[in-house]
C-alpha cells in the first residue's frame, strides 16, 4: 500500500506545472500572425522596390535621354538632358491644333511617394503598438498565469483530497463531503472567470483593432487609386517633347522649339507600380478577413478549459455578442498557445474524456486526477 501511495504522490507532483519565471512576459506575441504578415508586406514591399529604383538611378546615371540636334556639342547635349529632366513638361498640340503642356513631375517624385506609402502603412501598426499593446500585454500575462495556476490548484486540491481520504476512517463520509462540495461550488476559482466575463463588456481593444484594419484598408485602397491615376495619365507616355527656349536661350535662332526626349527608367517604374498595386489588391481580402473574424467566437480554447472546476463560460452561455475585448484576447491566447502550458495537458484530459466509456467518471480535471491517484477504488458509483 505504501508503494501505491508513493507512486500517487510522485504522479501528482509531476502533474504540477513549473513556474515559468520572467521568460513568459518576454515571449508573448502581441500581434496576430496575419497582422504581422500584413505589416511585413505592406511596409517592406515599397521600401524594397524603392531601394531597387534608387540603386538603378545611381548606377545608370541620367534618367532621361534627349535627341539634341547634331550641331550641339557634348556640353550642350548634357545641358539639354538636365534642363528637360528638371522641367519634365511635355509640349504638344490638341486635336484643334492649340499648344498644350502636360507636367510629368509625378514620375520624378514617384520613388518618394512610395516612401510616403510605406510610412502610411506603418501608422496602423504604431496605433496598435502604443494604444492597445500595453493593456493587451497585461491582460494576456494575467490570464495565462491564472489559467496555469487554476490547473495547479486543481492538482493540489487532489493532493489534499488524497491526504484527507487516507486519514479518514469513514470513506463513505469523505465522498459525501466531496459531492456536497461540488454541488455548493467550493472548488470554484472565481477570479479568472469573472475577469473574463468583465472583458465581454469592454470594447477598447476591439475598437482599436477594427480602426487599425480600417486605416490599413483605406491606405491600401488610396495607394491603388493613386497608381491607377498614374497609369491613366502618365505611365503610358515614355516619350515627350521638351522646350529649352527659356531665359537667355529664348531668342537663340539655332535652338529648335521642341526637342524629343525619352524616359530611360519608364519601364522600371511601370513594373514597380504594377507589383505594388497587384499585391496590395490581393492583401485587401486578408485585411477584411482579419476584421470579420471578430464576428465569431473561438470556442475551442474555452471548451478545453471547462475541464477546470466551475469554469463554465460556455455551458452557462455567458458568451454574447463576439465584438468585444474578450474575443480579441481569445485570438491572442490562441497565438500564444506555446506560452499556455496547461492547455496541452487539459487538451489531453479532454481527449481522454471523449474516449472514456463512461463520461460521468471524468467531469473535470479533478475527477481525472482522482482516478489517476487511485481514489476511484472507494469512490461510490452511480
Amino acid at each position: 500500500m505504501s508503494l501505491s501511495h508513493t507512486a500517487a504522490e510522485y504522479m501528482l507532483s509531476d502533474a504540477l506545472l513549473p513556474d515559468p519565471g520572467g521568460a513568459r512576459a518576454k515571449g508573448l506575441r502581441l500581434e496576430l500572425p496575419s497582422d504581422r504578415l500584413l505589416k511585413f508586406v505592406t511596409v517592406g514591399l515599397p521600401l524594397f522596390l524603392v531601394s531597387l529604383a534608387f540603386a538603378r538611378e545611381f548606377s545608370a546615371g541620367s534618367q532621361i535621354s534627349c535627341f539634341s540636334p547634331t550641331n550641339f556639342t557634348g556640353k550642350q547635349s548634357a545641358y539639354v538632358d538636365t534642363a528637360c529632366w528638371d522641367s519634365l513638361l511635355h509640349h504638344g498640340f490638341d486635336t484643334e491644333g492649340h499648344a498644350i503642356t502636360k507636367s510629368l513631375w509625378a514620375l520624378k517624385v514617384f520613388p518618394y511617394s512610395l516612401l510616403v506609402v510605406a510610412v502610411l502603412m506603418y501608422l496602423p501598426y504604431l496605433l496598435w503598438r502604443y494604444a492597445a499593446t500595453p493593456a493587451l500585454h497585461c491582460d494576456l500575462l494575467f490570464i495565462i498565469d491564472e489559467l496555469d495556476k487554476s490547473y495547479n490548484r486543481s492538482v493540489r486540491l487532489v493532493q489534499h483530497m488524497r491526504k484527507v481520504q487516507q486519514a479518514s476512517t469513514e470513506p463513505e463520509r469523505f465522498w459525501e463531503e466531496y459531492e456536497r462540495a461540488r454541488r455548493e461550488r467550493y472548488f470554484e476559482f472565481p477570479l479568472l472567470e469573472r475577469y473574463l466575463s468583465c472583458k465581454q463588456h469592454a470594447h477598447s481593444l476591439v475598437f482599436i483593432y477594427i480602426l487599425r484594419n480600417l486605416l490599413l484598408l483605406l491606405f491600401l485602397a488610396a495607394t491603388c487609386l493613386y497608381l491607377v491615376f498614374l497609369h491613366l495619365n502618365i505611365f503610358f507616355q515614355d516619350e515627350f517633347s521638351c522646350s529649352i527656349k527659356t531665359g537667355l536661350l529664348q531668342e537663340e535662332p539655332h535652338i529648335p522649339p521642341l526637342i524629343p526626349c525619352k524616359l530611360v527608367f519608364f519601364s522600371v517604374f511601370q513594373l514597380i507600380s504594377l507589383s505594388v498595386g497587384g499585391i496590395y489588391i490581393l492583401l485587401m481580402p486578408v485585411v477584411i478577413y482579419n476584421a470579420l473574424q471578430l464576428c465569431q467566437w473561438d470556442k475551442g480554447l474555452l471548451s478545453v478549459y471547462e475541464m477546470l472546476p466551475a469554469f463554465d463560460l460556455l455551458s452557462r452561455k455567458m458568451l454574447t455578442c463576439p465584438v468585444n475585448d474578450l474575443n480579441i484576447i481569445l485570438l491572442f491566447l490562441r497565438a500564444n498557445i506555446s506560452s499556455l502550458t496547461s492547455f496541452g495537458r487539459l487538451n489531453a484530459v479532454s481527449a481522454l474524456r471523449e474516449a472514456s466509456a463512461d463520461k460521468r467518471d471524468i467531469d473535470t480535471v479533478v475527477d481525472f486526477m482522482t482516478l489517476l491517484a487511485g481514489l476511484e477504488t472507494t469512490k461510490p458509483k452511480d
